[in-house]
């Protein structure tokens, strides 16, 4: 089962919800009880291996001009 996002249309409130199916018929806004919801786009974040570096801007380039894999960021 999918945790979407949403913000509630009448009062504002965003919260996340875990849906059975895809469509979110039948989700009530927890603060006032509404069923206007507008689904919002996730933000996630991924986890892996034993690298903790964070991973290379968009665009290319590396924080703080500090690059200890050019290949990947787009200096060489």
């Amino acid at each position: 089962m999918p945790i979407y996002e949403y913000k509630c249309e009448d009062c504002g409130t965003r919260f996340e919800k875990l849906v059975r199916g895809s469509n979110g018929n039948g989700v009530q806004c927890p603060s006032c009880g509404t069923e206007r919801l507008q689904q919002e786009l996730s933000v996630f974040a991924a986890h892996g291996g034993r690298d903790s570096r964070p991973a290379a801007p968009m665009g290319g380039g590396c924080p703080a001009g500090m690059c200890r894999t050019p290949d990947l960021c787009g200096r060489n």
